[in-house]
């Protein structure tokens, strides 16, 4: 069935709405649509202890504050054949299930303009996915046709977009080899001192590294440093986060990681909450944060350790502001990759 405009006014109205929905259930409204979220917010860590109360507010709040209508339109502004007569598709979405709806941007894009969503949910992060999709059906009833979730195996769809690690993208790229694809692999995000930071700079530098435990690609997982830097002076910026300590889960991964660098005789400087090590990795496991020195004039996140493929964020002056890595706009694509151009790509009528 063919469409005309391809993004329709309730399409859009339908996502602002419920980018409403989503900051008064953060906020803590109990009535409407807004309280399945806030009671998924107090509940949630039962079923997945990662998923504390904080975090889900995080990423409702995150998410319905860039759900605007002013914001929307900016962003599609920038697809002017999204006027033009097209074919639907299905798209799959193999959505991971790290932090709180990491999969939304995928199913935004694929919804809003005017496609079929079939997302495989992670068991992680299923009964928040399917918080939104019943609340977005409920807002705009024509998206109950276009959408289709599963846990099973993923079928019927032409074009696909999947997220896993690097292991599992080996297994995406043969799997979905015949179709178009996004396949994405791990990332890791750093930020670039250069000693002049404030310390309200620094403590947003706080809400980079630690926000969702550090467990998402967008968190910040190692520093460069200019040559000379004090990094003892890091943790007194850092204080209140040092209640992760009490968190059961992340504090079995600081004991078991900080005794496998204690065995191993290896270097790092303990914060109570969170150990710095100097490494060449910007991959560190939980609870550990890596460091290096740079050189004046130099450019670390072009160094031969943090390559563009690898690279998501890039904090720093003169780079992406301070605190801002876990709150990307519509317009900042995962892997740099436009996912709007993709899904348009297929559905284009020629």
């Amino acid at each position: 069935m063919k469409t005309g405009i391809f993004f329709p006014d309730q399409r859009i109205r339908a996502f602002a709405a419920l980018g409403e929905v989503m900051r008064d259930g953060a906020k803590g409204v109990s009535s409407g649509y807004a309280g399945r979220f806030e009671g998924l917010t107090e509940t949630l860590h039962l079923t997945n202890p990662w998923f504390t109360p904080d975090n889900v507010r995080l990423a409702l709040s995150s998410l319905g504050d860039t759900l605007t209508e002013p914001n929307l339109r900016r962003w599609l502004s920038a697809y002017p054949e999204l006027q033009e007569e097209r074919q639907p598709v299905t798209v799959g979405v193999v959505m991971a299930g790290n932090i709180p709806l990491v999969g939304f941007h995928d199913l935004l894009c694929v919804l809003i303009t005017g496609n079929r969503l079939q997302a495989k949910l992670s068991t992680k992060d299923e009964m928040l996915m399917k918080a939104v999709t019943d609340t977005l059906t409920s807002i705009e009833p024509s998206f109950r046709n276009c959408i289709g979730l599963t846990s099973e195996r993923l079928t019927g769809f032409d074009m696909i977009i999947a997220t896993g690690s690097n292991n599992t993208s080996r297994y995406f790229e043969y799997y979905f080899r015949s179709v178009p694809s996004i396949i994405r692999r791990n990332r890791n995000s750093i930020a670039i001192l250069d000693g002049t930071e404030t310390p309200v700079e620094m403590e947003l530098l706080g809400d980079d590294i630690f926000s969702y435990f550090g467990l998402g690609c967008r968190n910040v997982s190692k520093l460069y440093l200019p040559h000379g830097y004090d990094v003892t002076g890091l943790f007194k910026h850092w204080n209140r986060y040092e209640s992760l300590r009490s968190h059961q889960k992340y504090s079995v991964n600081y004991d078991h990681n900080k005794a496998v660098m204690m065995v191993n005789r290896e270097s790092f400087t303990d914060g109570g909450f969170i150990m710095l090590k100097e490494s060449s990795s910007v991959t560190p496991p939980m609870a550990v944060l890596h460091y290096g020195f740079y050189d004046d004039g130099e450019a670390p996140e072009n160094g031969p350790d943090s390559s563009e493929m690898s690279l998501q964020c890039v904090t720093g002056h003169g780079r992406l502001p301070f605190g801002k890595s876990q709150q990307p706009e519509l317009w900042d694509y995962a892997d740099n990759i436009d996912t709007v151009s993709f899904v348009l790509k297929k559905s284009l009528i020629r």
